[in-house]
């Protein structure tokens, strides 16, 4: 089957503006929260897409793990690529896809760390294979092979043992905070619902966009 031949309907509830918050973080809780309910192993998955040095756009999946006083939060190694394009330009753009639901939500904003304290807090709520698996990754740099990262995981589970594994300073959390949200709805006949919300003088505006 060749890519053109791939075709679904988008038979998807309406998305109208009446019925939406007037807050788009609130909307987006709730369409969240219905999301969830459905797949709640990967609702939290979002492609988070940066400005490389060059101006090329680069995109990868991240997990978002809170919703912090109207601002998504996320982790990462602080010297991975995606950090790097974070810190010459700290804007950045969320893509929210629930295939089940027929609905996706784009959030754009400015990014900063969070405080170093609540990145510890989150790091020593992790399994503690992940957390090994933090200190062991010098994330998006060459390696010759994956037995480097196997027994660098090796040798840290032998130095912690029994012990409390110290959040590596490179490795902590970030928050998106939004001035843009767009909610699509699939709909019958490529007629799909998009609802814009833009941050102006302080308040939401919702503007709706043609498919």
């Amino acid at each position: 089957m060749q890519p053109q031949d791939m075709r679904i309907d988008y038979p998807g509830k309406p998305l109208l503006e009446n019925e939406v918050a007037s807050d788009p973080v609130a909307q987006f809780e709730i369409w969240f929260e219905a999301a969830s309910k459905l797949d709640p192993e990967m609702a939290n998955s979002t492609a988070l897409a940066t400005v490389a040095a060059d101006g090329r756009p680069t995109v990868r999946m991240v997990l978002l793990k809170g919703i912090e006083d109207g601002s998504f939060v996320f982790y990462t190694n602080y010297d991975s690529d995606k950090a790097a394009d974070l810190a010459r330009e700290p804007r950045a753009s969320l893509c929210f896809w629930w295939p089940l639901l027929l609905r996706q939500v784009r959030v754009e904003g400015t990014v900063e760390k969070i405080s170093a304290q609540r990145s510890d807090a989150y790091f020593h709520s992790r399994p503690r294979g992940s957390q090994i698996g933090a200190v062991a990754s010098d994330q998006s740099r060459i390696i010759a092979d994956r037995s480097v990262l196997e027994q660098r995981a090796a040798e840290l589970e032998k130095r912690y043992e029994n012990r409390e594994i110290p959040r590596p300073d490179n490795w902590g959390g970030y928050r998106l905070k939004p001035v843009m949200f767009e909610f699509w709805q699939g709909r019958l006949n490529r007629l799909h619902d998009r609802l814009r919300y833009r941050h102006e003088a302080d308040q939401w505006k919702i503007e709706r966009l043609a498919p």
